[in-house]
């Protein structure tokens, strides 16, 4: 009866602000305008269609207010005035009151403000679907930054994610194709995702493990937790001072290279995905600023960290060695990477997987950010793929999420970069360092303490064993020196089996390095 409702509710929003008009209005068949004259009779709905939509997202809650919020970084894909109505969703959400906002500090921390805090900035600095923050002072005279949890969230995604594992089974019950796509899995990736929202020390610790990763890079701020002042509904950390990243004229006012920052922004993302499998996975521009401090003039700040996507190393190498054929062009190799994951079916021919990867990828090579659309270059792909029965893999979606935020705030940066170009040389070389002899040296200091554990109990293994047997001393030296003897000649293979193979790892390094280049 819960999700009857909720749905009746979400039906209900929908004609209360007119979203089916909104719909209905793109259509020029004239049953169609005939239609939607006659089911808006009696209403009145005189705001413009962005507010409406906005206000609509904002009442039915956190989870259409994140769908809102990544709608808001595809201009690509939407109209300018709904585009710029659904950027207020990533930090101008209506706030709780301060009041609630002060109660909940002060149950967190079981003490009153005035004993946490030398100052504390009863209005809000954003507001967004699950928090709010105050800026602050602590005792100690150093600024930060005070994150809030909204009250009362639990009940409200429960109620949702029910409606949605509902729709799920549905689609997978009336639908083939729908079984394809995974729903249920994917509703229960979301499902993970926003509850992890929901316990700020979690996104306290993704915030560590971030800037612990992050910090020899030189591209990116994130800010440090104060964890004696961290609590599951209340987060304190160092707070941080810049520009919003969408504001590009200030930025550019203040004499930011936005260029650069558009590379950077594509660095930070392929390092954060290939090299960490550990990646902040809500890069909406409301989460996203540029310093102009002194010394950090020019880097990115990172905030809200309540959802990172992880990747496996199989997962890395899988879609490493994807973007790199996509890159090079070789689409042949693209087609048996699906068919060895497990992707498409076994059965699968290369040639016709190839021939429809060429079509689809082939017109976007060779031209600026602002003459392509990813989401477009998705859309065909997914065509493609359905045609291929290819499986959906749900511990991608939030990747794929991530890449198309990437892509607005790219877009709005600079609309001439060249995503391809930028990304290609940072893959190759990730790639050469998955194959060569870094790779093997790393693999070697891995296993170095249980070889270094093994190698001094030899001898006294060796002991034991020659005195298990005393009668036959002599045989047993005869036939361990003649081991022995086969072993040296085994060890001598090795050794110039090593040899050979790290020269073959030189040559073949040298073969890619020219190919590539």
């Amino acid at each position: 009866m819960t999700r009857f409702f909720r749905g009746v509710f979400i039906v209900w929003v929908v004609f209360r602000y007119g979203l089916d008009e909104l719909v209905l209005s793109g259509f020029r068949n004239p049953v169609v305008r005939t239609v939607r004259a006659i089911i808006t009779i009696g209403r009145r709905l005189d705001s413009p269609r962005g507010q409406r939509l906005r206000e609509a997202l904002e009442r039915l809650g956190p989870i259409f207010v994140k769908f809102g919020q990544v709608l808001s970084t595809r201009r690509d894909l939407l109209p300018l005035d709904i585009a710029e109505e659904l950027a207020k969703l990533q930090d101008r959400v209506p706030p709780f009151p301060s009041a609630v906002a002060v109660a909940t500090i002060e149950r967190a921390f079981g003490k009153k403000l005035d004993d946490v805090f030398a100052s504390f900035d009863q209005v809000p600095v954003a507001s967004a679907s699950i928090a709010q923050v105050h800026f602050a002072v602590l005792k100690s005279g150093r600024e930060v930054a005070v994150k809030v949890l909204r009250p009362g969230m639990l009940p409200v995604i429960e109620k949702d994610l029910g409606l949605m594992r509902m729709m799920a089974g549905w689609v997978e019950a009336l639908s083939a194709d729908g079984r394809r796509l995974k729903p249920r899995e994917v509703v229960a990736e979301f499902d993970k995702y926003l509850h992890d929202e929901l316990d700020l020390m979690r996104e306290a610790s993704n915030a560590t493990q971030l800037r612990r990763n992050m910090e020899n890079l030189q591209l990116v701020l994130i800010p440090e937790m104060i964890w004696d002042h961290c609590r599951s509904d209340v987060l304190v950390m160092e707070r941080m001072k810049g520009l919003p990243i969408n504001q590009v004229e200030r930025l550019r006012a203040a004499g930011v290279d936005i260029p650069k920052l558009a590379r950077d922004g594509v660095t930070i993302f392929f390092t954060q995905v290939f090299r960490d499998g550990f990646f902040h996975a809500d890069m909406h521009p409301g989460n996203i600023q540029v310093s102009i401090e002194p010394e950090t003039f020019g880097r990115y700040i990172s905030l809200d960290f309540g959802i990172v996507g992880t990747l496996t190393q199989f997962d890395k190498e899988y879609l490493a060695q994807n973007f790199t054929a996509f890159f090079r062009r070789d689409y042949k190799r693209v087609a048996e990477l699906h068919i060895e994951s497990g992707w498409v079916p076994p059965d699968t021919r290369v040639d016709e997987l190839e021939a429809a990867v060429r079509a689809v990828c082939e017109p976007y090579f060779d031209r600026p950010l602002k003459d392509i659309s990813l989401g477009l270059v998705l859309m065909r792909l997914f065509q493609t793929s359905r045609r291929f029965h290819v499986e959906i893999q749900p511990q991608l979606v939030l990747l794929q999420k991530t890449l198309l935020n990437i892509e607005g705030l790219g877009r709005e940066l600079d609309p001439d970069l060249d995503l391809w170009s930028t990304a290609k040389p940072f893959l190759e070389q990730w790639m050469l360092e998955q194959v060569g002899p870094k790779k093997f040296w790393n693999q070697l200091k891995a296993e170095a303490p249980h070889y270094a554990k093994l190698v001094p109990e030899l001898p006294r293994l060796l002991h034991d064993y020659l005195r298990q047997r005393p009668t036959d001393l002599r045989r047993e030296v005869q036939e361990l020196v003649r081991e022995q003897r086969r072993t040296n000649r085994l060890l001598q293979g090795l050794i110039y089996g090593g040899i050979g193979f790290v020269l073959g790892l030189l040559l073949m390094q040298m073969y890619v390095r020219v190919s590539l280049w």
